[in-house]
């Protein structure tokens, strides 16, 4: 019995949508452009980034608005790192902005 309802429940299922679809159907109306203040809103919101090299290592500035907010260095040896102004008074400190942020917790259980 309860076969035969499975069996009947998927024989129906891709009926309804196209029964559903048999109305009056109208194309979606155009979408509006968006106001010429969020165009602006968006251009001032991207960021601004000076890119610096020397023989030691490359700077990549990234600024908002000309206020300086990270720093990406890559030594010519190295792993890159990142300066940031998390408070945004100036004072630059070293992060670790890493694509795999999940850090397995370490704890020690039981030692001797």
């Amino acid at each position: 019995m309860r076969r035969l309802l499975a069996i009947l429940l998927f024989a129906v299922l891709p009926v309804l949508p196209v029964s559903a679809q048999q109305g009056d159907l109208q194309p979606l109306p155009a979408v509006p452009p968006p106001p010429p203040e969020m165009e602006a809103f968006d251009a001032a919101m991207e960021p601004q980034v000076t890119i610096v090299r020397n023989a030691k290592e490359t700077r990549e500035e990234y600024r908002i608005k000309g206020k300086l907010y990270m720093v990406k260095v890559t030594p010519s040896v190295g792993k890159p790192y990142y300066l940031v102004d998390r408070q945004g008074d100036g004072v630059m400190m070293e992060s670790e902005i890493n694509p795999n942020p999940v850090r397995p917790p370490m704890w020690v259980i039981h030692s001797w």
